[in-house]
């Protein structure tokens, strides 16, 4: 039976799907990160490369062990681009990933509460690269988009970068979720093949180092607070997901 794996269709990834549409019995479909979240929801995908955010949002995922696209500071390709000289009351929204929009939610509640207005208004976008052009106070951009657009006379948050002036920890995008009953078996050496061809093959992202994608133990304490920041602001109602066992598949 083939497996069907979801993959972003941003360079970001790159170091993680390396040859995996060419691994027997697996299809790689290649999408936005929320039409990869709706395959995992309703069985269309097996496993997909989502918005760390959507681990929390629904029971029964299981996490691909050590595998994700995180920061440990900056991040380049998720950015917000603040209108300067007045509080932030219309934000647009590259609603491409579900995992920068809620952390732009937390920052805007924590970090940057006195930036902003008490009413927020926000928008879904086309992405752009001109964010000056919109009428909005601020513009949250995503992927090659966020990564390549000109800030103009705006000022630049880097999100993992805000995230880590917060909280000190790094900050993991996305994650590999299995959908559950999925068999964690076949999918998982076909993730870990993929990261390594992309390793070998020396896999451009775009981010000049910035992202990574081997998740060490700090990487998870950041992911572990994103997960319960979401859940105190409303943005998350599940508990923590299972990883898959670290033997699986070795």
């Amino acid at each position: 039976m083939t497996i069907r794996i979801g993959g972003v269709p941003f360079g970001v990834g790159a170091p993680l799907l390396a040859g995996l549409g060419s691994e027997p019995g697996v299809a790689l479909v290649k999408a936005p990160p929320t039409t990869l979240v709706q395959g995992l929801r309703d069985g269309t995908l097996d496993a997909a490369l989502v918005s760390s955010v959507e681990a929390v949002r629904a029971p029964g995922y299981t996490v691909a062990p050590g595998l994700g696209i995180a920061c440990k500071r900056e991040i380049r390709s998720v950015r917000a681009f603040r209108r300067r000289g007045a509080p932030i009351r219309n934000i647009g929204l590259d609603a491409g990933s579900a995992t920068s929009v809620a952390l732009l939610r937390l920052l805007l509640a924590t970090l940057h509460a006195g930036d902003a207005a008490p009413e927020l208004h926000f928008e879904t976008i086309a992405p752009t690269h001109s964010p000056a052009a919109l009428p909005h106070d601020l513009v949250l951009l995503i992927g090659d988009t966020g990564l390549h657009a000109d800030a103009g006379d705006r000022d630049v948050w880097d999100l993992g970068q805000q995230w880590r002036a917060w909280t000190g920890l790094p900050f993991v995008f996305a994650v590999w979720l299995l959908r559950p009953g999925a068999d964690a078996a076949r999918i998982v050496p076909a993730l870990r093949a993929a990261r390594e061809r992309g390793r070998q093959l020396g896999a451009v992202d775009g981010t000049h180092g910035a992202a990574h994608y081997d998740l060490d133990d700090d990487d998870l304490r950041g992911l572990r607070r994103f997960w319960a920041e979401c859940r105190s602001r409303g943005l998350a109602t599940a508990g923590d997901p299972a990883f898959v066992a670290a033997s699986i598949g070795q």
